[in-house]
This record gives C-alpha cells, sequence and structure tokens, in this order.
C-alpha cells in the first residue's frame, strides 16, 4: 500500500509539472495566469496577403497601428469575417451598462486585454474611474445604484453555472425588454469567448492601454 501510495504521488506531481510546463505564464501576477508572449504572433502589415488586407481595412486607429486582437485574428481570415459579424451587430443595450456587464466578465476571467480596453470604453460610455475599480469587488459591494448591482449578479451567475437565476431575471426583466435580455446573455458569453481566445493565443496589450489595477494599491 505503502509504495502504491509512493507511485500515485509521483504521478500526481508529474501530471502538476506538465500542466505548468505547457505555458510560459507571468508568475509575479499572483492568481492571474498570463503569458509573456504571444503563442501566434499578430501579422505585421507587411506580411498581410490580399485576404488579410480585406478584413483588417478599417481597423487602423487614429496613431496608425492596428490592435493586436485584430491582427491575432487575422491569421484565420474566415473566422474573423464571421466573428466580426457577430461582433459588429447592433446590440439593445445601454452602452454604460453594456461595459458594466464586459469588465465584470474581465475581471473573473482576469483579461488583462479585455479589461484595459474596456476600462477606455466603459469611461466613454459614462462610468467613473470609482465604478470601473470597484468592478472587482462584485455586486455586493457599497455604493451600486440597484440595477448596476443586478447587471453584475447576472454576469456571476453566468460565469458559476451558464444560468441567470429567476431573483436575478426578474429585476432585469423590469427594466429590459425581451431583446435586451438576450443581448445581457450573448454579451456575457461574447466577452467570456474573447477572454479565452486572448489569454489562450497571448494576445498581448496594445502600447498606451492602461492595465486594470490587479488589486486595491497595486
Amino acid at each position: 500500500m505503502k509504495s502504491f501510495k509512493v507511485v500515485l504521488s509521483l504521478i500526481l506531481l508529474g501530471v502538476l509539472v506538465f500542466i505548468n510546463g505547457c505555458a510560459t505564464v507571468g508568475k509575479d501576477t499572483g492568481e492571474w495566469t498570463q503569458l509573456t508572449e504571444p503563442r501566434i504572433k499578430p501579422l505585421a502589415e507587411s506580411e498581410w496577403t490580399a485576404e488579410e488586407r480585406k478584413v483588417l481595412n478599417g481597423y487602423k486607429m487614429p496613431d496608425g497601428h492596428f490592435p493586436n486582437f485584430l491582427t491575432t485574428l487575422a491569421n484565420h481570415p474566415t473566422l474573423f469575417e464571421k466573428f466580426n459579424l457577430f461582433t459588429a451587430r447592433e446590440t439593445t443595450l445601454p452602452a454604460r451598462e453594456r461595459e458594466i456587464l464586459i469588465l465584470r466578465m474581465g475581471w473573473l476571467r482576469q483579461s488583462d486585454f479585455e479589461l484595459g480596453w474596456h476600462t477606455l470604453y466603459a469611461k466613454t460610455a459614462g462610468l467613473t474611474e470609482e465604478e470601473i475599480a470597484r468592478i472587482a469587488d462584485g455586486p455586493t459591494a457599497s455604493g451600486w445604484e440597484p440595477f448596476d448591482a443586478t447587471l453584475l449578479k447576472a454576469v456571476d451567475e453566468l460565469h458559476h453555472d451558464a444560468f441567470i437565476t429567476d431573483t436575478t431575471w426578474n429585476a432585469l426583466a423590469r427594466r429590459y425588454n425581451e431583446r435586451q435580455l438576450m443581448d445581457v446573455v450573448f454579451t456575457v458569453g461574447q466577452y467570456d469567448l474573447i477572454a479565452m481566445y486572448l489569454k489562450s493565443l497571448g494576445v498581448q496589450l496594445d502600447q498606451g492601454v492602461p492595465r486594470f489595477p490587479r488589486s486595491k494599491g497595486k
């Protein structure tokens, strides 16, 4: 029995070593798993084929660069076109409330890229710096308006169980119509998928985009 336990311990140790060795992550970030370099490199403009140029044209930023999110996705032009068709749909949600959903999912998935870019978008949509920072504290934090807290709770429930409880759903339904309720679910799901893409492919945060604080005072 003793030898069996030793063998089992060695097997478990080997599994842990294998898992931890599969990716080079930023070890100085606590529990955050962020690749320090991309697994699939973003395409430089000089490398674009005609097909890649077709999907990327029109996305240049004011400073002349193309976001890493897009130049990485352009490695798969067909996926880029289909995914962009979905993400570019006209949402029925107010911009401020949509950004609350996205930032909370970004925080739960600990996605530097998602949090960084959507901190900028959230400010444009009317969220204050204090509110943006409070996203990390979740729906029970003091200071939230009741409906804002309900939005955060919906994200937490979808993240935990892929299901919005009746209590939360009914609270949303007192303000939202059916299309808006559907957009809540699809927005949270969309940015959950995006966080998986960003983290697993190692898409790096663009220069000049702020990094969301990982903890208070840090």
